[in-house]
């Protein structure tokens, strides 16, 4: 089993596959987006090798990001790949669902089970604001497809903001609930430089969330993890989730079990530090010499760092956008 030095089994890895995106998320609001040339990004075959790897030495997770993933040319054979890994338990999937409608098939025969859809609005005009250019219909046709697929639990992901979307959150989660949808409210992070808004006049916290919810919903705890930083909440009567990722207010650092590899192969230890291993020269400096790209990655774990420190009051310290990171 792969561990770091504070002894956290790390089991998940989330695999950015292209630092593009057809339309942004409130993610990345930056005005320019600087995108990689494309020799720079590891090929779908280099992708493969390291995620390979990663399962071999105990990684049981899988995540398939971007940028929007579903826009990388041949993607599809990069997720026949890693379906047909030995030992991989869950492969997954985040994106804005624009493509989603013609892909949600083959992802589902692929062994896609669960996926992950950036939302963060159902007002069509606000949501085409946000995104620069986001066709709404689009997306939630996507949904659709990806549930009468059989794609077998649909989360939404969703960051409010709380001059721009956050009077939205009663509808949001009504239209989870009628839709029979897991939904998670993200703490905006401190990730790149910004012009468009004060991230901490725009800042909610999750407690916040929570109290506004309460007077439409009686929410319960639920004792429920699917491994990752979200905590769910329950209401009577309904199947979906409805979970708060707390970056700022409530710290997960203490049982982090993923590590990042950026679309142009930088292994990123943590979202909130620059900690990281270029994995692209290894594979490209050793081809097809397994160990030592195993060697390296353990080695890796030596650097990640026990926790992040966002601190919406200063200037960023990670410079980096989602779409450089991975969702």
């Amino acid at each position: 089993m792969l561990k770091d030095t504070f002894g956290r089994e790390i089991n998940y890895l989330r695999l950015s596959v292209t630092d593009r995106c057809d339309f942004r998320c409130v993610y990345c609001m930056a005005e320019d987006m600087t995108f990689l040339p494309r020799a720079q990004l590891l090929t779908l075959e280099e992708l493969a090798t390291v995620a390979a790897a990663f399962v071999e030495l105990g990684v049981r997770k899988i995540r398939v990001t971007g940028g929007e993933p579903l826009i990388r040319r041949n993607v599809m054979q990069l997720f026949e790949q890693l379906g047909r890994l030995e030992g991989l338990r869950e492969l997954t999937l985040t994106t804005n669902a624009s493509q989603l409608r013609r892909f949600a098939a083959p992802l589902r025969r692929a062994g896609v089970r669960r996926i992950n859809v950036s939302l963060d609005s159902l007002q069509p005009a606000r949501f085409r604001q946000l995104t620069r250019h986001g066709d709404l219909q689009q997306v939630l046709q996507g949904i659709d497809a990806a549930r009468d697929a059989g794609i077998e639990r649909i989360k939404l992901n969703c960051v409010l903001m709380k001059n721009r979307n956050a009077d939205e959150l009663p509808d949001l989660v009504g239209f989870a609930l009628q839709q029979q949808l897991d939904i998670s409210f993200i703490e905006e992070m401190p990730l790149g430089n910004i012009s468009e808004h004060d991230r901490g006049e725009e800042f909610v916290s999750s407690a916040e969330l929570r109290r506004q919810l309460g007077r439409h919903y009686r929410l319960r705890p639920l004792d429920v993890s699917t491994g990752g930083p979200s905590r769910y909440w329950g209401i009577d009567g309904y199947d979906s989730r409805i979970g708060f990722i707390s970056p700022h207010s409530e710290n997960f650092c203490g049982a982090c079990n993923r590590v990042r590899l950026s679309a142009e192969g930088r292994l990123l230890l943590c979202l909130g530090n620059e900690h990281s291993l270029d994995l692209r020269a290894v594979v490209r400096r050793h081809p097809g010499n397994r160990e030592r790209l195993q060697q390296a990655i353990v080695a890796a774990m030596t650097i990640k760092p026990e926790r992040h420190y966002f601190d919406l009051d200063r200037e960023p310290q990670i410079l980096r956008f989602m779409n450089a990171t991975g969702g």
